[in-house]
């Protein structure tokens, strides 16, 4: 090899490896091995006198400069709270940390926030970045959630020491979902008869307030009686211990005693109980979670009913019923298995604020026109009537009607011995 190539030598360095080099009296050269690509054009330029060309840098599929996001994102993948999130969170994290991370710093430059380092990051970026996504505000939430997630791991790296996403806010209007009318219950009732699969599921979901994956994987096994004591009387109620699959892998999952009402009784009395789960399809197997919900959409349009009504908008009908029977706050997060209050509250929203609204106007009512309530009422009437109006009443009580002699002798008062408001009577005054 050194004589094909003259001035070509190699010797082996102080860690044992062996290197190759272009020398003569004036110069020696460090050239790559002969094996390498780009030996020939580095020896001929070092022969020439020309500085080497330095070898080419190709990056390797999902290689990361240093400190970058795209590093953080690595660092990400194997801790310990990545690893405890549910299949469907990873899938949903990873797909838009990912679109962020190939996104371009500025629209005509080529650089990607995968190769900035996370220290460059400042609130004003995130802020831009977010303005980007102004038409679908909710990914915009969502791609903060990843970004956060990918801040987290360059504090915990010592990369940075102050996280640049703690000042910014991003809370779009969120309406929820759905929830069906009592129309459109009765019109899906009236097409699936008991003992259907899509009565089953219906039923599950309404009544037990479970999200899909939770109704696809309801066991005959997780009915049980439980043991309650209610003013000091033990009742016993049949229900299922549910433990729910949102969040399992990271918390184990909430555990819920959600008690068979009698209209569920009804639907699980008539349900096929071939298989080890309460729904099952046609041949006899669980459903997938993701299945239901095509499944639910198909169901809804066999039976005419307009699209947008869902699984999860069954889930919010119960928190509505709940609202409506006027149940606690905590009392809905026990049924639905929330954890904080202002989700719980989304679900009954609208139902409080149309029965908080009639009531206030019922008070409006009264007072001005002196009637008993507002609306005609259906069926036979139910607990306390309703309480007269304090104010413009006609019994002499608080805000009956007054005469000006009575403010007269009130305000003279002061210059008599003794003074009395009658209303709807004489002034009496006894001047002794």
């Amino acid at each position: 090899m050194t004589d094909k190539y003259p001035g070509l030598s190699s010797y082996t360095d102080r860690h044992g490896k062996l290197r190759w080099r272009y020398r003569t009296k004036e110069r020696v050269v460090s050239l790559p091995a002969p094996t390498q690509p780009g030996f020939k054009d580095a020896y001929q330029a070092a022969v020439e006198g020309r500085k080497v060309p330095k070898a080419p840098v190709v990056r390797m599929p999902g290689s990361a400069l240093p400190g970058t996001f795209g590093a953080a994102f690595q660092r990400l993948k194997i801790s310990v709270k990545w690893l405890a999130l549910d299949e469907a969170s990873k899938r949903k994290n990873k797909r838009l940390i990912e679109e962020f991370l190939v996104l371009r710093v500025v629209p005509d430059h080529p650089l990607i926030w995968r190769d900035v380092p996370v220290k460059n990051l400042r609130r004003i970026h995130i802020e831009e970045l977010l303005g980007r996504f102004i038409a679908t505000p909710h990914k915009a939430k969502h791609l903060l959630v990843g970004i956060r997630k990918l801040v987290y791991v360059a504090l915990r790296q010592d990369w940075i020491e102050i996280d640049p996403t703690a000042a910014v806010e991003w809370r779009p209007a969120y309406a929820g979902w759905k929830a069906w009318s009592r129309e459109a219950m009765a019109q899906f009732e009236n097409r699936w008869q008991l003992g259907t699969a899509a009565r089953t599921c219906y039923g599950l979901a309404l009544w037990l307030g479970n999200r899909r994956g939770d109704v696809a994987g309801l066991r005959w096994d997780q009915r049980v009686t439980r043991r309650v004591f209610i003013d000091g009387v033990e009742r016993h109620f049949d229900g299922f211990d549910i433990v729910q699959g949102k969040n399992k892998g990271r918390t184990g999952g909430k555990r819920l005693f959600v008690p068979i009402t009698p209209m569920l009784s009804e639907i699980l009395d008539a349900a096929d109980r071939r298989g080890e789960t309460v729904l099952v399809n046609a041949y006899g197997e669980p459903f997938s979670a993701k299945s239901l919900t095509g499944m639910m959409a198909h169901w809804c349009k066999l039976a005419g009913l307009p699209k947008g009504l869902t699984l999860h908008g069954l889930r919010k009908s119960l928190g509505v019923y709940l609202a409506e029977a006027e149940a606690s706050t905590r009392q809905m997060m026990d049924v639905l298995g929330h954890d904080d209050i202002d989700h719980a509250e989304l679900y009954s929203r609208e139902a409080s604020q149309v029965r908080l609204a009639v009531q206030g106007m019922d008070r409006v009512v009264r007072l001005v026109t002196r009637k008993p309530m507002l609306g005609e009422p259906v069926g036979e009437p139910r607990g306390e009537p309703p309480s007269k109006a304090l104010i413009n009443n006609d019994n002499g009580g608080p805000g009956g009607p007054t005469k000006i002699v009575d403010f007269v002798e009130f305000f003279l008062g002061q210059h008599l011995r003794a003074f009395r408001i009658v209303p709807h009577a004489p002034l009496a005054v006894n001047c002794g």
